[in-house]
């Protein structure tokens, strides 16, 4: 009933702000009205049901042909994103403490296109889930997994409409240059001769904390040396992320804190290494890489 009640609140205010969308936005694809994006989020959580279901009784896929193209492709987008946010905002002469919707001209254009591609790939992560459904990998659908793919599409729908650029580059630049990292490491697990070269996933983790946690300070920067970036926004924003701090943190103590037993030490496979060295429960990562030797 209080989520409900929430959503009811977001779409009045969606209604409410309506006519003080960007114009600079209007007649992109997928941008113009909310329904697609609400439907399409509809339709990530019916099919992680009814996939469940389907499943059930049925044999895991394997899925690796389908899973390196996939890395490939998530990490070829995204550094994409990275270099192109990285020229855009320096071509802009960008402030990094607070920048403002509408003083750097043409590149705030083109910082929106590229933000745009960013809110597009949030729907192509959906198939990060279905990977898993498919794979028969139910442990890794988790709450914070679910939680953080459907929520990421839509308030990318309304950063897109409301601020599509100015200090909205921020996260998306970190993002993108961890997704490079996670997603090519995810992409190469995948290949049984590669994972010995593998020896930095501990350390995504790691970066993926603290990505969050600088995401926050710089948001709340502008909140204290104001430049004109909407306040509202800027709450909304780090409210958010906080929500994704507390319960990365909470699972990364259970997972990194907790001291193993003698026993658990000593049954503990190599290969069940990708999911005690990566939050199992935020990580996209998720997306393909497989617990044991039996599902290879």
């Amino acid at each position: 009933l209080i989520l409900a009640r929430l959503y009811h609140s977001f779409l009045h205010c969606l209604l409410d702000v309506f006519h003080f969308l960007d114009a600079r936005v209007r007649g992109w694809f997928l941008l113009d009205s909310y329904l697609p994006t609400f439907f399409l989020t509809g339709a990530y959580l019916l099919c992680i049901w009814l996939g469940n279901k389907f499943m059930k009784n049925r044999p895991p896929f394997s899925l690796r042909p389908h899973l390196i193209v996939y890395n490939l492709g998530i990490t070829l987008l995204s550094f994409y994103m990275l270099i192109e946010l990285i020229l855009a905002t320096w071509e802009g002469g960008y402030n990094l403490q607070c920048q403002n919707l509408h003083s750097a001209g043409e590149a705030d254009i083109r910082v929106a296109k590229v933000l745009w591609w960013y809110y597009f790939s949030k729907v192509i992560e959906f198939m990060d889930t279905i990977f898993f459904v498919l794979r028969k990998k139910n442990s890794q659908i988790t709450f914070l997994h679910v939680y953080h793919h459907a929520t990421m599409f839509n308030i990318w729908w309304c950063v897109l409409n409301w601020i599509p650029c100015g200090q909205s580059f921020f996260g998306p630049t970190l993002n993108s240059f961890i997704h490079v990292l996670m997603y090519s490491y995810y992409g190469l697990s995948v290949i049984p001769s590669m994972r010995k070269y593998l020896w930095w996933k501990k350390y995504l983790t790691q970066a993926q904390l603290i990505q969050f946690l600088l995401t926050i300070v710089h948001t709340l920067s502008a909140a204290v040396k104001p430049c004109g970036f909407p306040f509202g926004c800027l709450m909304f924003q780090s409210s958010y992320m906080a929500t994704l701090v507390i319960l990365f943190i909470n699972f990364y103590i259970k997972t990194y804190r907790k001291a193993p037993s003698r026993t658990a030490v000593k049954e503990t496979p190599v290969a069940t290494e990708i999911k005690n060295g990566f939050h199992k429960d935020y990580f996209v990562a998720a997306n393909g890489l497989q617990n044991n030797k039996k599902g290879q």
